[in-house]
């Protein structure tokens, strides 16, 4: 009898891990659907988002570019000066000293780190079984009054201090939209290393047949977006790194 009871249990919590996983593939499906479409979102190679990033009562005007092919490169306006503050050319990481304002190359670990994000490209969420991710359906969850469905999304492990450690973050998605309104992750470095940045996303808005949020902040800044450009043309010796002459 206790035998068949824990069969019992145990066909139980496959159906029941089954149902919340095919629920959280459903509420991805309809977030994309709802957003332009999956196979537009499959078409897209390049982002570059023009804004501006508010924080510590400073205003700073930047351009961020990502690629399909992992490239990155992030441009600010500081004190009437532009320039590049930091970019991934698919091998060389680098960003500037915030004090000396050089450009320095970030360490082994930082790299690799950001090669595991290319697969992010153009969202974590986007085919992830194909890039080895995992979701798991949460439960619902009120939030300032709008109900939402919770998330578990986890990535490929990251390296802090040659240690191999999670790489989770929580979707929050509007149960009516489908679409996140909260995404929250962990810190994994720095002096904020263990601090949970939890950044609200809203205001979507169409950019040639896609949603994109014009709005993101969390407890340290506030990213405002003006215009967003889909597969811009970019000159690739903006992601290199500036050898000193």
């Amino acid at each position: 009898m206790n035998a068949l009871k824990s069969i019992l249990v145990a066909f139980v919590l496959a159906i029941s891990s089954s149902f919340y996983a095919q629920t959280a593939d459903e509420i991805i499906n309809n977030y994309f659907e709802n957003t332009g479409g999956k196979e537009n979102w499959e078409k897209l190679k390049g982002i570059e988002m023009i804004g501006v990033m508010k924080m510590q009562n400073m205003e700073i005007p930047f351009e961020q570019v990502a690629t399909k092919d992992g490239k990155q490169v992030v441009t600010i306006e500081l004190q009437g000066n532009r320039m590049v503050w930091s970019a991934f050319d698919g091998e060389t990481s680098w960003e500037r000293n915030q004090q000396t304002m050089e450009a320095e190359k970030r360490d082994n670990e930082a790299t690799e780190n950001i090669k595991k994000q290319v697969k992010d490209f153009p969202d974590p969420l986007l085919n992830y079984k194909e890039k080895g991710y995992t979701v798991e359906l949460i439960g619902k969850e009120t939030i300032d009054g709008t109900e939402t469905f919770k998330i578990k999304l986890t990535k490929d492990p990251i390296l802090i201090n040659g240690e191999s450690k999670p790489n989770i973050s929580h979707y929050y998605f509007d149960t009516e939209n489908f679409v996140p309104i909260i995404i929250e992750s962990e810190i994994n470095e720095g002096p904020m290393k263990g601090q949970t940045v939890k950044s609200s996303v809203s205001d979507y808005q169409e950019v040639n047949g896609v949603y994109f949020p014009f709005t993101i902040s969390n407890q340290f800044q506030t990213l405002g977006f003006k215009e967003i450009k889909l597969n811009p043309e970019v000159d690739a010796a903006v992601f290199a790194f500036p050898e000193k002459k």
